[in-house]
């Protein structure tokens, strides 16, 4: 049980919400600033904001409402929104979904659900706001602008895919959290989760005979694959080092790390 963060912030959703009675923040963390699942007068919410100051993350909420509309056949729908430059507030209210955090772990049943979603996620054409969406995330990290050419592409990525973002329920399961959806090369987001699998007690054989279902990855040139374990190899590496403390961010630079000596390319 917690509170709305301010009296401005209840005036500005009521009129979707009409009075607000439970909050609950979920377990998981959200890079937003404010972050949870509302009782109201009009229903519940899943309700998620930021601040409306320039930056990354007023940038993130803002691509994650363009995107809305785009991918609500295997995510959760923004049903309202309060979006505008003299708000204070950016405020998305998602419809609210049943479910629980996908297994990633060798065995489990969750795996072919995972491989469903990203096999439809891929199948997604991206908006026209994704036309300057490029994904740079993995720029800083290769040797030479011919692996740089393998990262560029105009499928719509999400590039977060992780347990917490794969959502497994009695109605449905749900590819959730597109903060940073960008426009790149379709076999990225199955890439991402080989690393994921491995992280998650995968060899990184199995790992990639997962990956090898999303029709993406099993259609990638194998040079790509090896020029993205590399470098998504360094970034982790670097990533990790920035933050000592963070356990589970060189877990993922170990995982990465057996992926590409897996392939050859560490």
């Amino acid at each position: 049980m917690t509170e709305l963060p301010d009296g401005h912030f209840r005036q500005l959703i009521h009129p979707y919400t009409g009075e607000v009675g439970r909050v609950h923040v979920p377990k998981q963390g959200f890079t937003t600033d404010f972050a949870a699942v509302i009782d109201s007068e009009m229903g519940p919410f899943f309700v998620k904001a930021m601040i409306n100051r320039p930056g990354g993350r007023r940038d993130s909420i803002l691509r994650e409402w363009a995107v809305n509309p785009y991918v609500q056949s295997l995510s959760p729908r923004v049903l309202w929104s309060v979006v505008g430059d003299d708000a204070g507030w950016i405020i998305l209210g998602f419809e609210v979904i049943e479910g629980r955090d996908a297994d990633f772990e060798p065995g489990s049943a969750d795996l072919p659900i995972a491989v469903d979603l990203l096999n439809r996620a891929a199948s997604l054409a991206p908006p026209s706001a994704a036309r300057n969406w490029k994904e740079e995330r993995w720029d800083a990290y290769v040797r030479s602008e011919d692996e740089l050419a393998f990262f560029r592409g105009d499928a719509l990525l999400h590039t977060d895919i992780n347990p917490s973002n794969v959502m497994v329920g009695d109605a449905g399961s749900w590819l959730i959290d597109w903060s940073w959806p960008t426009r790149g090369a379709p076999f990225i987001d199955p890439a991402c989760f080989v690393v994921q699998l491995v992280s998650a007690g995968h060899s990184p054989r199995s790992a990639e005979g997962w990956a090898a279902r999303c029709t993406a990855f099993a259609h990638a040139d194998t040079k790509a694959i090896d020029a993205f374990a590399a470098a998504d190899l360094r970034m982790h590496r670097a990533i990790a080092a920035q933050h000592p403390q963070e356990k589970w961010l060189q877990a993922l630079a170990d995982a990465a790390q057996a992926w590409a000596a897996h392939r050859g390319v560490s």
